[in-house]
């Protein structure tokens, strides 16, 4: 390590009146390793500028870390993710650059399976019908929001990695066949878990629930469009704790509008926020959460700690626990002493 290893913590770390936004972050185990840290100036658009000063950078959002950012930036050797998505982060970009690239999934694994198991529960015991009816006085309604019962259902999961597997796991005790997308990539971790891969077209239309815990690439951005929601049942329902950019959101509107599907649990939009407009947002079938479900308090201590422990790592010479990029390990930029 360096005389001076320095962190950089994007300035969406901070509220607007200067507090730390997640509360605690682990930002004393990097001066207890040794390490100093600020809070870099405010960036002005989505992708990350003013790289130069530092060793690493630890992300808090949705920052954009393009190769051309950190070539700029000869100093830099590391970007943490403090969560587990990494879209518009240019991975072999960086790799290219000698720039490691750390995630935090671990951390994030449970809580966003709770989450995405929160909003199944919601809509199929149609929570917001029956909160409504409560507090506007229509108990005589209470039985016009009749729920859709968990055992014996299908529930499409498409993102078969951590979370969703632990979702599976929490699923099937209900009695939930669990259904998942044929990908290489999940068949082995799926056979484990006891769950059935199928092609996409049969996912979406066996499942009572469709579950979105997939990464945002190229070739998933939309994945969920027109043609995937007609074959979706009208009484089924589509949850999204992934990414917004997964599902066309004009595709969306138009089959709840139109009865062709039951209704949707959004934790993320596209974009976020959404303007004020988003028609989404004025259906009485869709519960939305602004992107922040899983934040427990179990998310912040574990992600932190996830983190914070690959920033130390990494300053240290010491190989880090999730390298997105692991090609940028053996780049002159991180092998100097």
């Amino acid at each position: 390590m360096t005389t001076e290893y320095l962190v950089g913590l994007t300035p969406d770390v901070l509220r607007a009146d200067g507090s730390v936004f997640f509360g605690d972050v682990g930002l004393d185990r990097l001066t207890d390793a040794g390490l100093r840290w600020e809070v870099m100036p405010a960036q002005s658009g989505h992708v990350a500028s003013g790289l130069e000063p530092y060793d690493a950078v630890l992300s808090f959002g949705h920052l954009h870390f393009t190769r051309e950012a950190v070539a700029a930036a000869p100093r830099l050797r590391h970007v943490a993710r403090f969560g587990a998505g990494y879209d518009g982060i240019d991975l072999d970009g960086l790799a290219a650059e000698g720039v490691l690239v750390t995630n935090a999934p671990d951390g994030v694994r449970r809580p966003l399976a709770l989450a995405a198991l929160t909003l199944v529960l919601a809509l199929g015991h149609r929570l917001l019908e029956n909160h409504r009816a409560a507090t506007e006085g229509r108990w005589s309604a209470r039985g016009d929001h009749r729920g859709l019962g968990i055992a014996g259902r299908t529930v499409g999961i498409i993102g078969f990695g951590s979370v969703g597997a632990e979702l599976a796991a929490l699923l099937q005790p209900l009695g939930v066949h669990v259904l998942t997308l044929d990908r290489p990539s999940a068949r082995e971790r799926a056979s484990a878990a006891g769950v059935e891969c199928v092609p996409v077209e049969r996912l979406a239309a066996e499942s009572d629930y469709v579950v979105l815990t997939a990464a945002l690439t190229p070739s998933s951005r939309h994945l969920v469009d027109d043609a995937f929601l007609r074959r979706m049942r009208p009484t089924a329902h589509l949850v999204n704790v992934g990414r917004g950019g997964l599902v066309d959101q004009v595709a969306l509107t138009d089959a709840l509008r139109e009865g062709r599907l039951a209704g949707a649990g959004l934790d993320v939009l596209d974009p976020e926020p959404p303007a004020p407009d988003e028609p989404l947002l004025a259906l009485d079938n869709v519960i939305v959460t602004p992107h922040a479900l899983c934040w427990t308090d179990d998310f912040v201590s574990a992600v932190a700690r996830s983190a914070t422990d690959a920033v130390i790592d990494v300053a240290h010479g010491r190989r880090p626990a999730h390298p997105l990029n692991p090609a940028a390990l053996t780049h002159p930029r991180n092998t100097r002493a």
